[in-house]
């Protein structure tokens, strides 16, 4: 798999070397105000940069009982991705102006549906700018017209399905009437599949997995993996709760603040840094028996993506996370420090 990282300065070279090779995603955004990411965008961005919207294009619809940002159907999203000009062979880089929280989200998805050359902008849209690379405010006109590259197979959809693993299946791969309501996730898919000149391509396997509410539930009684909670100290102990409705963690999960995973200057900590901190952390634990979580699925893809800097590859998401958890008041709900 590609080094999950790249520098500004690397991108920069990269996209003056082969810029017909490289699809730049901007993923700025808020999740109290979700129109933050677009004005960014709009204000300035990396020249040829795409803006992409977490919540209508990287989500499905919400039902009340999948999370605040549930997975859409990994073919779904994989059209979407063809029509923004994604073909297995393109070198995919994205970046934010949050510490690459939102930048590690899109690096999870696209692993997770097999296309592996992807990287985050170490420092994100910060560093760019003090790199003093060029800027630009226009909108490629191809993200307004985008037509589909590539159509991943039936095979191809059918391995990221089993890639959400067992329990995972439902969550990973909701049904077509959830993704109604996005229509830049529904159109996507449309546009894709009525594109007969399309050239169908396989995406390969996935390399990242998920697993769903009734695994983790069930490891409570049975445990077969550690949970780690990527979301703020305070959160995790119960005492405030700024976005769900119950307030606490799941139990037996370990607390390992997303914000932890970066230094002073915004960027990640060393791989050294990262790997001394995560094994203090576990304890013995191997990354194959860790499950990252957060609020909604987002910050703890974040944690994975520290742990595969530091060398620790192999661990999983509960995409769902706390919002889908605390869903269903039947599901057990731990507060303090002590997982």
């Amino acid at each position: 798999m590609t080094h999950p990282l790249i520098g500004a300065e690397a991108l920069g070279h990269l996209l003056a070397d082969s810029p017909n090779r490289v699809r730049v995603f901007d993923v700025r955004h808020d999740l109290v105000d979700h129109a933050a990411g677009r004005r960014a965008y709009d204000a300035g961005h990396i020249p040829g940069a795409i803006h992409i919207d977490h919540e209508t294009e990287l989500a499905a619809a919400k039902t009340g009982k999948n999370g605040r940002h549930p997975l859409p159907q990994p073919e779904v999203f994989a059209a979407h991705m063809a029509t923004l000009g994604v073909t297995p062979d393109t070198h995919v880089v994205a970046y934010d102006a949050s510490g690459g929280m939102y930048a590690a989200h899109l690096w999870w998805m696209l692993n997770w549906i097999g296309h592996r050359n992807v990287q985050v902008l170490d420092g994100g849209w910060q560093a760019w700018v003090a790199a003093g690379l060029t800027q630009q405010t226009a909108t490629p006109a191809d993200q307004a017209l985008a037509q589909p590259t590539a159509q991943p197979t039936e095979q191809a959809a059918g391995r990221a399905n089993e890639n959400a693993t067992g329990h995972a299946t439902k969550q990973a791969s909701p049904p077509a009437t959830e993704q109604a309501g996005n229509p830049a996730i529904e159109q996507s898919a449309q546009q894709a599949t009525q594109q007969s000149a399309a050239t169908v391509t396989s995406l390969g396997d996935g390399t990242m997995e998920a697993v769903d509410a009734d695994a983790v539930l069930a490891n409570i009684h049975n445990p077969a993996f550690t949970v780690l909670d990527a979301r703020a100290a305070p959160r995790y102990r119960g005492e405030v709760e700024p976005m769900d409705p119950v307030a606490g963690h799941i139990p037996g999960a370990l607390n390992r603040p997303n914000t932890g995973n970066l230094g002073e200057d915004g960027r990640f900590k060393p791989a050294d840094t990262l790997r001394e901190e995560y094994l203090a952390l576990l304890k013995g634990v191997p990354a194959e028996q860790v499950v990252h979580q957060c609020g909604s699925g987002i910050t703890a893809t974040h944690n994975l993506l520290a742990m595969e800097v530091a060398g620790l590859s192999g661990s999983r998401l509960y995409p769902g996370s706390w919002s889908e958890w605390v869903s269903d008041s039947s599901r057990p709900v731990a507060t303090g420090e002590k997982p």
